[in-house]
């Protein structure tokens, strides 16, 4: 019985589950970390073609279910993703997960702290589609800033509600994030980057001009593009903004 208030939708399509292998291109020195095992029609494929599989699972019903069958290479961890210690976990390389999808956004940030060479993630459709957003559009987002910066992301195909158990009320996506070497623009500060990210979307209607002025009370006069609002401009010339924002501040 799925519990509500985890957001647990499980996937019964295992057809589904053979392309997201598939997709994750993986390799018998491989180890993989897997949010949300559920009931392990991912984690018994990744075991197959992986050398080590890491499963986080918070539900304690679950993780009693999976103990029972789960092969010798997969360690299973009960507990919150979003709490644990990635850190403190055998070194991953890859991450393959059916994703809760409360938690998409802070685990999602909590990857991009990670070192991972690639992701296959399976999200709700319109979160999917703001990871790519681009300016202009109304998904164009914080996030669409953060994923552009951290990764190359791509939508490989939509995954209908009815793939699940109980059914979500949107459609899904199997979204690939492969980390970037090295950023596509160069920032002076990237923790003050983000936060001048998150400080303009979250006014994304005003002028970047007052929300300068009202958030750090300085003369804005010399900033580049001042009289756009955060939605019009691309993560670059965002950039181009924070640098210039930090040398003054």
């Amino acid at each position: 019985m799925a519990k509500k208030k985890l957001g647990q939708h499980f996937l019964i399509d295992k057809n589904i589950a053979a392309r997201e292998i598939k997709y994750a291109s993986l390799q018998k020195d491989d180890i993989v970390l897997e949010i949300g095992p559920g009931k392990g029609i991912l984690t018994k494929l990744l075991s197959e073609k992986a050398k080590q599989v890491i499963a986080l699972e918070i539900d304690d019903k679950l993780v009693k279910r999976l103990r029972s069958w789960i092969p010798d290479n997969v360690q299973l961890i009960q507990g919150d993703a979003l709490k644990i210690d990635f850190d403190k976990l055998p070194r991953f390389n890859k991450i393959v997960s059916n994703l809760p999808f409360q938690i998409s956004s802070p685990i999602t940030f909590k990857f991009f702290n990670y070192g991972f060479s690639k992701a296959i993630l399976i999200y709700q459709k319109d979160f999917a589609k703001r990871m790519v957003a681009l300016p202009g559009v109304k998904d164009y987002s914080r996030l669409s800033v953060a994923v552009y910066f951290k990764s190359y992301c791509r939508l490989l195909e939509t995954v209908p509600k009815t793939c699940f158990s109980p059914q979500p009320k949107i459609d899904s996506c199997i979204v690939e994030l492969i980390s970037r070497e090295k950023p596509p623009f160069s920032v002076a500060d990237e923790k003050f980057f983000f936060e001048v990210v998150k400080k303009l979307f979250n006014y994304r209607r005003k002028k970047i001009r007052n929300i300068l002025k009202e958030t750090y009370n300085i003369n804005v006069t010399d900033l580049p593009y001042i009289d756009m609002r955060v939605e019009e401009i691309t993560p670059k010339q965002i950039a181009e903004l924070s640098n210039s924002l930090f040398n003054i501040v």
